[in-house]
C-alpha cells in the first residue's frame, strides 16, 4: 500500500463501471477488471502493472479470474476490510 498506483487501482475497482469502460467479451464487472483497461488506466506498461497486480494479488488484495487468455482482477472486499479494521485498532 505504499504505492500510489496500487492504492490507485484498488480505488478504481470499487467502481468498475464508473471507472472502466464495459468489456466487449463479457457484459459485467463481477469478476473484475481486465488487466489492460487498468493498464490503459494508469499509462504504465503492462510489465509493470502485472508487477503490481501480482504483489496486490500475493497481499489477497485482488482476487483474479481467467476468461480464456484474459485475467480479470477485483477487490477482495473481507480482507480489504479486515485491514482497514486493524490498522483502526493499531494506529
Amino acid at each position: 500500500m505504499s504505492n500510489k498506483t496500487r492504492v490507485q487501482i484498488l480505488k478504481w475497482l470499487k467502481d468498475p463501471e464508473g471507472n472502466f469502460p464495459p468489456h466487449q467479451d463479457i457484459d459485467h464487472f463481477d469478476d473484475g477488471v481486465c488487466v489492460g483497461f487498468i493498464q490503459d488506466k494508469t499509462g504504465l506498461s503492462q510489465s509493470t502493472i502485472s508487477t503490481y497486480l501480482n504483489a496486490m494479488q500475493n497481499a489477497n488484495l485482488v482476487i483474479p479470474t481467467r476468461h480464456g487468455k484474459w485475467t480479470y482482477y477485483r477487490r477482495n472486499e473481507e480482507v480489504i476490510r479486515d485491514y482497514l479494521e486493524t490498522l483502526k485498532k493499531e494506529l
